[in-house]
Formats: C-alpha cells, structure tokens, sequence
C-alpha cells in the first residue's frame, strides 16, 4: 500500500509538469487578439522591375495595412477595417480596382466588388457599376441596407442612387497608363493574362480580410476585372464563395484569373477544407493553391478565427501584407519571399 502511495504521488507529479508545459505552448501560441492581411493582385511581377516601381508598391501596401490595423488595434470592427483598407486601394491607380480599373474591350472601366461577414453570414455583392467611386463601400450597403445579397449592372447603379455612396463622372476611371494597355491589346486578341514586352502580367483585384477583437472575420475584395474582357463578364470576386467568402472559421480573398477561381468555387473550397478536413489554416491554404489549381491561376489571403494568416500564391508574385496583435507585419511581392 505504501508503494502504491509513492507511485500515486510520482504519477501526480509528473502529471503536474506535463500540464504545466502544455500551458506553456498553448500561452505561446495564444489566439491573437486582432489580424488582418490584403492583396492588390498576383501574377507575373518581373525581378527586374525598377527600384521605384517597386517602391510604390510597397509603400502603397504598408499605408493600406497601416489604416486596417489602426482601427483594429484601437477596438474598431473587422467591416470597417476591411473596408476602409480597400477603399484606400480603390482609390490608389496603382490597382486593378476602382481609380486603377482596367478597361473592357469596349472601352470601358466597370467594377465589382463583394464583402462578407462571417459572424452573421450575410455578404453584399455588386458587379458592372460605372459610376461608384468604392465599389467595396456599395457592396456593404447592399449587405446591410437591403434584402438582398447581389445588384448587377444597371440595377446596382440603381441602388447606389438610394445610397449615400460617393459617386464620380466614369472619366474618372480612366487612368491614362490603363488606357494605353488597352488600346495595345486591343488588336482583336480578346482577353489577355500576358502580353507585356518584357513578358511580365498581373492580375490587379484587391482584396482585405480581417479579424477583430470581438472574434468576427470579414472578407472583402474589390477589383476592375480582366483587361479586354467582353460585355457582361462577370468575374470572380462578387461570387460568394468564389473570390470572397467568410465565415466564423476563416475569412478569404482571392486574385487571380477569375475563371478558374470561380470553377472551383475557391474561397469556399478552403474554408469547407479547413472545417471537414479539421485542418490548419496553412494546410488549407496549400491544398487549394497547389492541389486544386494549377500554376499561374490564382493567389489568396486568409485569417482564421485565431489569428493565423496565410497568404499564398501560384502565380509566381502576389502584392500582399499582414499584422497582428502580436506585433507581426509583413509586406512582400515575390511568391519566395
């Protein structure tokens, strides 16, 4: 009796130690208290791009992330995080989304855009608009000021009008650089995914996923569509599920060839993983963009309901960042980076 007395205790003190070192890891990889992560475009970014090109871009990214985490950081909701960070985007020429788009093959500059929030499963989408200066914004008033999730084209001009959003002249749109891509691919070549001299190409869509202090994830993403696509195309990004998704597991933002983005109903394809699988958010994210796409097709963003980001492409290049709570930020272009 009296050694089984001892056994007990040594059991219980081992027992003890084990449990203490399991607080341990789980303190050291604590949920963070906010994330957030953005895109504007993956494709083909040459390494030999100019110095100042480059620069742009990436001050262009960390002002994004910057306005995001501010009002993350500051007890702000996940909605307004992601959608004043694309506004920002949407406003910058340097993307393929509202001041940035990219023109049609009948010359013209339309947009779309979707915003999820996952806590109420409710999504606003628009596609076609002209006239919208933040497509993004839009698209929120859809999700919250009617009953419906998706305006297209006249009608979703029609809804704007019953808004407040800011409206502009579509002269506005035209960037005079995009214009003059336009008018060289415009030789009768239909839509093009490359073409430049030095063989380099991208996909411009922005996009903004976040998580905030009260635990909700919103995923949003705002884009001009495909250089030269014909009349009434319609992309992926205000696809539910297909470029934007977000529920209380994760939230996702696709770029890429909208196309094969949508045949694979990508963003909902990761989360359903994620769910059944009961996998990470980085396997997740692995087996989307290496198993079920091919190469050159696509690149997404994604934060899960800890925290985690993940941010992965096929395409070679993806603009993107990302911070947290805990003090990480990124800002990177190259897929290897």
């Amino acid at each position: 009796m009296k050694r089984f007395y001892i056994l007990s205790i040594i059991l219980l003190v081992i027992l003890s130690l084990g449990f203490v070192t399991t607080d341990t890891e789980e303190a050291t990889n604590a949920p963070k208290e906010w994330a957030i992560a953005l895109h504007g475009g993956a494709g083909n970014y040459p390494v030999d791009a100019s110095e100042e090109r480059t620069k742009q871009y990436e001050e262009a990214l960390a002002e994004a992330l910057s306005i995001g985490s501010k009002i993350l950081e500051e007890g702000g909701s996940a909605l307004d995080a992601v959608e004043q960070t694309i506004n920002y985007l949407e406003n910058n020429e340097l993307f393929n989304a509202g001041r940035g788009a990219v023109f049609t093959s009948e010359g013209k500059n339309e947009l779309d855009a979707a915003i999820m929030d996952g806590s109420q499963m409710n999504a606003g989408a628009i596609t076609g608009v002209t006239t919208v200066k933040n497509p993004i914004s839009l698209a929120r008033k859809v999700m919250e000021e009617s009953t419906h999730v998706f305006f297209a084209a006249e009608g979703a001009e029609e809804f704007a009008d019953q808004t407040t959003v800011e409206r502009v002249d579509p002269e506005y749109f035209k960037v005079e650089r995009r214009y003059e891509a336009w008018k060289r691919r415009n030789a009768g070549e239909g839509m093009l995914l490359e073409g430049s001299e030095d063989n380099s190409w991208k996909f411009g869509t922005v996009g903004c996923v976040a998580l905030d202090k009260d635990g909700n994830l919103v995923a949003g993403t705002s884009t001009g569509g495909m250089t030269n696509k014909k009349f009434g195309r319609v992309g992926d990004v205000p696809i539910i599920g297909s470029g934007t998704y977000a529920d209380d597991l994760v939230a996702v933002s696709a770029t890429g060839w909208g196309e094969k983005i949508m045949l694979n109903v990508s963003a909902h394809t990761l989360a359903s993983y994620m769910r059944f699988k009961e996998a990470t958010l980085d396997e997740s994210m692995d087996y989307l963009v290496n198993d079920v796409l091919n190469p050159k097709e696509a690149g997404f963003i994604a934060v899960d309901k800890d925290g985690n980001i993940s941010m992965e492409t096929n395409t070679g290049s993806m603009f993107r960042a990302s911070a947290d709570s805990d003090g990480n930020e990124v800002v990177a272009i190259y897929a290897d980076e």
